[in-house]
């Protein structure tokens, strides 16, 4: 799926990844395909993982609704209320799909903890390059205000995994802010020196992206 692809294009340009699998090929739209304790969940985005001898077996769930509701406002046509949440679901399947890939590539285990944690600041990051082209007068405070203070974890849907939901994002609106005040001085396209360190981020582990937030952010 093209919208897929787009987000899997940037996610490779924003951190300079290499090329890695088509995320669309594993995209799964028929909830009766997805193991029986799933039936009846209501979220709208699942990655689906599995251990196999030779390697790692990957799904992507994305509710066909969502998928409808985002060919009819596409985000990178124009990013704004009525859609920012549907980006923000669909992304962040892209964004687990991505990190687990490129982490599998380098034969580097990868925790459910960083996987949220990356994913709330691919979300921050992604959103702030479409605005930068779409909406260029737009403050990138409100962007981290809108993700990050005004989204909440749905405890219903999180059940126990509500607490470490809550630690991600806390520990990515820190880092997003610091990528916020940086964004305000460049037209809200990161400078140089700042994608660098974004890019090396993400190829932390997980204890060391929050030993980096720790002393800097």
């Amino acid at each position: 799926m093209q919208l897929l692809r787009r987000f899997q294009a940037m996610l490779a340009g924003i951190y300079d990844l290499p090329a890695g699998e088509d995320v669309s090929r594993y995209l799964l739209t028929d909830r009766a395909r997805l193991p029986a304790a799933l039936h009846g969940s209501p979220a709208e985005e699942q990655l689906l993982v599995a251990e196999e001898p030779d390697g790692l077996s990957l799904g992507l769930f994305l509710a066909p609704e969502l998928l409808e509701r985002l060919a009819r406002q596409d985000p990178h046509a124009g990013l704004e209320g009525g859609n920012l949440a549907d980006c923000w679901t669909a992304l962040e399947g892209v964004s687990h799909f991505t990190y687990l890939g490129f982490h599998a590539q380098h034969d580097r285990p990868v925790s459910l903890y960083e996987l949220e944690l990356q994913a709330e600041v691919d979300k921050f990051v992604c959103s702030l390059w479409l605005l930068a082209e779409q909406q260029p007068t737009r403050s990138p405070a409100g962007l981290h205000e809108l993700l990050f203070a005004r989204s909440h974890v749905d405890v219903a849907r999180a059940g126990e995994l509500a607490p470490m939901y809550r630690r991600a994002s806390g520990w990515a609106a820190r880092y997003c802010g610091r990528l916020a005040g940086r964004a305000r001085t460049a037209a809200r396209s990161l400078p140089p020196a700042a994608l660098g360190e974004l890019r090396r981020f993400y190829r932390l582990t997980n204890g060391g992206k929050l030993r980096w937030i720790a002393r800097h952010a």
